[in-house]
This record gives C-alpha cells, sequence and structure tokens, in this order.
C-alpha cells in the first residue's frame, strides 16, 4: 500500500479495542452511524479469523479498514477507479473494476469488497476476475447493502438478495463459508429515520445520533436482539459474505 506511514482512520476508527464507525460528521453522517457501526463490527470479527497472506482490497477509497487487516497480512494492494468519489494516498492500482483486473492467477490470498459491488454495472465480470486472481485456499470477505438509499450516483446500480450472491459465487466457482444478513426491520427502521432527521436544521443532526444509538444498544439485548434476528431474514439491512476459492483452483473463466 502506498503512504502506509501517513495512513488514518477515516470511516472506522477503534475506541476502546473496538472498531467502529468514526463519530466525526465529515467522515460519517449521522444517519449513517448505525449501518457503519454494524459493518465495523462484522470486519472486526472476520477479518482476523480469515484475512492471511498478500490482500488486495477493491474499491478501496480512503482504505477504512487497513487498521482492522494490517496485521493480519503480510502485503496490501489498494485498488480502485479514478473516478471514485473517495481520493485515496494510498491506491496501487487504478483500474475500472467492471473490467478485466490487470493482475496474474492465483496473485492474491485475500479479497476485500467493501460497499463495493453494488456499484459495478458488470458484476458477473468482477465475480470471475475475483476468483481467477485468488490463490486456492484464499478468502473473499465482502458486504453489500440491501434496505439502503441511493448513495454516490449515478453509480449505484444494484441491490442483492442471498440468492443472487450464492448464485454469483457459484458461478465463479467459490465455495461460501458465511453468508448473513446484516441488521434487520429495527436497523432499516432507523436508518430511514436518522437519514431523514438529520437534514433538520438546528436539532436534526442530534436526533438522527439519537434514535441510531439508541437502536444500537435495543439491538444488542434480549428483546431487540431477538426482533432484530426475527426480522433480518425477510428484512436485511445488508449482507455480509466470506467465500473460498477451492484448493482445486477451479473457477469459471
Amino acid at each position: 500500500m502506498r503512504n502506509a506511514s501517513r495512513w488514518s482512520p477515516t470511516k472506522f476508527d477503534i475506541r476502546g479495542g473496538r472498531l467502529r464507525a468514526s463519530r466525526d460528521p465529515h467522515q460519517v453522517g449521522p444517519g449513517s452511524q448505525l449501518m457503519a457501526d454494524l459493518v465495523a463490527s462484522v470486519y472486526a470479527e472476520r477479518l482476523p479469523r480469515h484475512a492471511s497472506g498478500r490482500l488486495i482490497d477493491l474499491g478501496c477509497g480512503q482504505v477504512p479498514l487497513y487498521g482492522a487487516y494490517r496485521d493480519h497480512v503480510d502485503s496490501v494492494t489498494c485498488v480502485d477507479w479514478g473516478d471514485s468519489f473517495h481520493e485515496s494516498l494510498h491506491l496501487d492500482h487504478e483500474c475500472d473494476l467492471s473490467r478485466s483486473l490487470p493482475f496474474a492467477d492465483r496473485s492474491f490470498d485475500t479479497i476485500v469488497l467493501s460497499d463495493v459491488l453494488e456499484h459495478i454495472p458488470d458484476p458477473a465480470l468482477l465475480w470471475r476476475e475475483m476468483a481467477r486472481i485468488l490463490e486456492p485456499g484464499g478468502r473473499l470477505l465482502m458486504n453489500v447493502p440491501f434496505f439502503y438509499w441511493i448513495h454516490e450516483k449515478p453509480h449505484d446500480y444494484y441491490r442483492y438478495t442471498e440468492f443472487a450472491l450464492r448464485r454469483f459465487a457459484s458461478e465463479a466457482g467459490l465455495e461460501i463459508v458465511e453468508l448473513e444478513p446484516i441488521g434487520g426491520a429495527p436497523e432499516i427502521l432507523a436508518d430511514i429515520h436518522g437519514k431523514h432527521l438529520q437534514s433538520l436544521p438546528v436539532l436534526g443532526s442530534s436526533l438522527a445520533r439519537l434514535i441510531q444509538g439508541f437502536t444500537g444498544w435495543f439491538v444488542r439485548w434480549g428483546p431487540g436482539r431477538r426482533l432484530s434476528r426475527r426480522t433480518a431474514t425477510h428484512f436485511p439491512l445488508g449482507y455480509v459474505m466470506v467465500a473460498l476459492k477451492p484448493e482445486s483452483g477451479d473457477t469459471i473463466s
């Protein structure tokens, strides 16, 4: 990764040993705190278990997860396209992820694809390319939104069900290790209300933080946790996936 010594936290930071969304409104808006906290938690849990060797961060932006995976891998390669909304000092390769990737077969042991797939107009090609550049035994870690607002327009193309994600992985020759919803109905309602409230003058941002903070607390305990899990099957805020390239190395070209 270029300029690694100049990296600093952006979207995520670490407080009390826990990866969480930044509380800086210039990094994460008040109405997006809960979603970003949920994404931080799924990567904080999975990166230590699945990231290793040569890692490539596709659609890296400002490399917000670098602090979470750098101690678990040997090298980091950062890739994004030239028209990204998140200009980065750390970009190693500038390329369009909807086209063939400029890397040799089996170049990487870990791929991170965080909040990116919905912005790719030709997702099937990217899935094939990810499978191609993964070493057999390598892992893909990714997340996508589902019940979520239009963002980074006009480059916001799709929302994926778990069935679409399973189909893409299967057709690329990857095996799913984990595929779980991120959040359920309580988190969706908090996200929608937070994004509307944050635009109100004077108290909007404070109200957005309040409802997001309360919902985050509510779904960590008892009835709230059960309600979130029970509704997540049909009303997911998003998904997290870990996929494996089989040792046979067979992928769809």
